[in-house]
């Protein structure tokens, strides 16, 4: 969390990806759904959470112990965290904050596919420490919390209402510069298109309390509405005011909200009543400490009490409550046209469509979509092909089998196949090839 108070800009950039799938629109603002039951959302394994935690300790302690941003450390945590949500399924982009930043680094912006990109919900946190140390409940805790709950969404894959998207800023702790620069290179479209913005600093204090910002708000419902089926009286984070990403969503009107467990502030002997812990001692003593290190400044009750919250905010925004569509029958592939190469040798692609009988939930989303196949080379009787415009969650293979080298006015047959969500469907057309 960024120490003093910081000003912040307005508009803010989609990720608009290479492709786009049309999906039904959802009707309705953030605090329209009626809220699931709690049981609806995963119980988010905090052992897992540490597990990240514990990955980034040992980068910040490869890294001169610290993860500060532009460092070594820095850019090795993005790519941990990058590499985790990629192999899930996720869209991953890493933004270059190349100005308004002290440090030149990146943002990580990480799309699960499905759900309705006109309502967008996003979960953020600051992946950077201060120089002085590893920064691990500072911010290592939101950033872990929030990497095991999108890994938790994309291993149950439900149905989707609404788009979700995560968020790892950088240099926000020389004035959430990174979420500034997110913010600003947003469209007035894209920016309305999120209907809530949750962030997460600092959710492990050892002496934490429980803190939700702007809690009498419509976004902040679902994290206050947890903590209470906890008994924990959660209250409004008056020392993060201000000092953290959320305000720069804020200050570009976008509701937000978020989970704080405390910084340097002293807990109120009545807060000492109804949460435990020390009263008239910080909520975190090692806060931008060098002793801000895994596992002795990390509260495991908190952190698991935050994480779990979060999958329920996620559940209640933005998950259908009905059952996760089975497939109907396996995926089709059809040609839309009969492919041919022109006579350069690389050739001019095909376009094949892909349809998902019953929208099954393997193809993250879409019913149906165009792809282009375009052989590429031909080497012992067998041409080889690619495949492009994917999206995540199918893949695509094509063979076509032939005598010798392709020649002038050659025909010849190609099979391709679709594979999603476990199930294949192939089909099998002409492709006339002028020779590579």
């Amino acid at each position: 969390m960024k120490t003093s108070r910081i000003a912040a800009a307005a508009l803010v950039l989609g990720l608009a990806g290479a492709i786009t799938a049309t999906v039904a629109a959802n009707a309705g603002s953030l605090a329209a759904p009626a809220a699931p039951p709690l049981a609806a959302a995963p119980d988010i394994s905090v052992d897992n959470v540490k597990a990240h935690l514990n990955q980034l300790q040992t980068i910040a302690t490869n890294n001169s112990g610290t993860r500060r941003a532009g460092s070594a450390g820095h850019t090795a945590s993005v790519a941990y965290i990058e590499q985790k949500l990629k192999d899930a399924g996720y869209t991953v982009v890493r933004q270059r904050c190349s100005s308004g930043c002290q440090y030149v680094s990146d943002n990580l912006i990480a799309d699960w596919p499905g759900g309705d990109t006109g309502q967008t919900i996003m979960f953020g946190a600051h992946l950077d420490s201060v120089s002085a140390g590893p920064g691990i409940n500072d911010n290592g805790s939101g950033s872990a919390a929030i990497m095991e709950n999108a890994l938790a969404l994309a291993a149950a894959n439900p149905t989707m209402t609404k788009h979700v998207r995560f968020g790892w800023w950088t240099d926000e702790e020389q004035g959430l510069n990174g979420s500034k620069f997110y913010v600003n290179s947003l469209s007035s479209t894209q920016k309305s298109a999120i209907r809530g913005y949750y962030n997460f600093d600092m959710i492990a204090s050892t002496n934490g309390g429980y803190f939700v910002n702007n809690i009498t708000t419509a976004v902040a419902k679902p994290l206050k509405d947890y903590w209470e089926s906890l008994n924990l009286s959660p209250e409004e984070n008056k020392e993060g005011a201000g000092r953290s990403d959320d305000y720069s969503f804020q200050n570009a009107g976008i509701a937000s909200s978020g989970y704080a467990t405390g910084a340097s502030a002293r807990k109120t002997a009545g807060q000492q009543q109804k949460w435990g812990g020390t009263a008239d001692a910080a909520y975190d003593s090692c806060y931008h400490q060098a002793c801000d290190k895994y596992p002795s400044n990390i509260n495991d009750t908190a952190l698991n009490r935050a994480a779990d919250g979060i999958a329920y905010t996620i559940w209640n925004q933005a998950v259908g409550t009905g059952p996760t569509p089975s497939p109907s029958s396996s995926p089709t592939a059809s040609p839309t046209s009969s492919p041919t190469t022109s006579p350069s040798p690389t050739g001019q692609p095909g376009t094949v469509t892909v349809t998902n009988p019953g929208n099954q939930s393997g193809f993250v989303g879409f019913q149906s979509f165009p792809v282009q196949v375009r052989a590429t080379s031909s080497t012992g009787g067998t041409l080889t092909f690619s495949a492009t415009g994917l999206p995540p969650g199918l893949t695509i293979s094509a063979a076509g089998s032939i005598t010798g080298t392709p020649t002038t006015g050659g025909t010849y047959s190609v099979k391709v196949t679709a594979t999603a969500g476990g199930s294949s469907g192939s089909t099998t057309f002409s492709y006339q090839i002028y020779g590579f």
